[in-house]
């Protein structure tokens, strides 16, 4: 059984080389395998909230210049649920358009949903809110901790598959992490 201060999830998912042309993509645990070739994917992180929508274009296609071939981002829990229940996808936290614009310069994306980042971001990421929630215990086997982030998981979830962004749906996303 994993412990929660490890991995909990990762899904691997198929890929398409650019937004135009799919490609068979699978992995074997030892690496991805795109076209019967094995591939060694160079990936860099572009943190959405951290610029603005306008930036975002220039940002991947500088990335993709530089030679990369995937876009990692972190899922910003505090960012998209300011208080419980209500979320923001709009302005810096359109993470809908961003990776739309990820598939559009024709690269992979490896989404991060957290819940807790390590990226320099005030609270890990973590609403401010969730301290305030009775029996609280953070990055814990935890029952408070546990509801709290599965219900933002799920939230995320369904919305990059209402919006098509897993490769099996045409999307760019070819793998997601969940974590403590």
């Amino acid at each position: 059984m994993l412990r929660t201060n490890i991995l909990l999830l990762i899904i691997v998912l198929v890929s398409f080389l650019s937004c135009t042309v799919r490609a068979k993509v699978s992995y074997d645990g030892r690496s991805f395998i795109i076209n019967g070739q094995r591939k060694i994917l160079i990936s860099g992180s572009i943190h959405y909230p951290r610029s603005t929508p306008e930036m975002w274009p220039d940002l991947i296609q500088k990335a993709k210049d530089g030679g990369l071939d995937v876009i990692q981002t972190y899922v910003f829990w505090n960012v998209h649920e300011p208080s419980p229940g209500k979320y923001n996808f709009e302005g810096r936290g359109d993470i809908v358009r961003f990776l739309k614009l990820v598939k559009a310069a024709g690269l992979y994306a490896h989404l991060r949903i957290g819940p807790y980042i390590c990226a320099e971001w005030n609270f890990g990421g973590f609403p401010v809110w969730l301290k305030y929630v009775p029996g609280m215990e953070f990055r814990t086997d935890n029952g408070p901790f546990k509801a709290a982030m599965q219900g933002f998981v799920t939230k995320i979830v369904n919305l990059m598959k209402s919006e098509n962004l897993f490769e099996p749906q045409g999307g760019p996303i070819i793998m997601s992490q969940v974590g403590k």
